[in-house]
């Protein structure tokens, strides 16, 4: 058995398979398995065919406008607005639910009112324990300095030492 071309795919070998099982010719089919390629792409399976079409355009703005799909629906504003949304109020009361969900989809409002990831809500913070609290108000404000006090370490030796503060030792264990 000659091969001609390079062998990538089991269709490019016809019905040789088949003979070699047929015949109980275990050499010849190992021979032709390890000539194929090793690549499961190249795999008949996979092998589709392909037409020419022309390429379309599919950029998001391109498939926005086939689509008819809206403006895209922001994360949240560029700076900071408490007010999104203050006007839905005017919409239920003249038209109702139908009204906010058309204004929805003409002008989207952003999901949050700040962009901003570093942000900890009140609710949060008023729950913290004071010294996380305390962390949390240093690393958010790094230019005011609260004042840390220092402590005199030869200082609460030597009142160790001396005997001072060993009757306060007692007391306290």
């Amino acid at each position: 058995m000659q091969i001609e071309q390079l062998l990538l795919k089991e269709a490019q070998l016809g019905i040789a398979l088949n003979l070699s099982v047929r015949e109980s010719r275990r050499g010849d089919f190992a021979l032709l398995l390890s000539a194929l390629s090793q690549d499961a792409l190249d795999f008949s399976q996979f092998d589709f065919p392909r037409s020419a079409v022309d390429e379309k355009d599919k950029s998001e703005e391109a498939l926005k406008k086939e689509l008819q799909v809206g403006p895209k629906k922001p994360l949240a504003p560029a700076e900071y607005d408490f007010l999104i949304g203050q006007y839905n109020r005017y919409f239920v009361k003249d038209g109702g639910l139908e009204d906010i969900k058309l204004n929805e989809c003409l002008d989207p409002e952003p999901l949050h009112i700040r962009d901003n990831k570093l942000h900890v809500p009140l609710s949060v913070v008023e729950n913290l324990e004071p010294a996380v609290r305390a962390k949390l108000f240093k690393q958010q404000s790094p230019e005011i300095k609260l004042q840390d006090r220092e402590m005199d370490a030869a200082g609460f030796y030597d009142q160790l030492a001396s005997g001072e503060m060993q009757s306060q030792l007692r007391v306290a264990v």
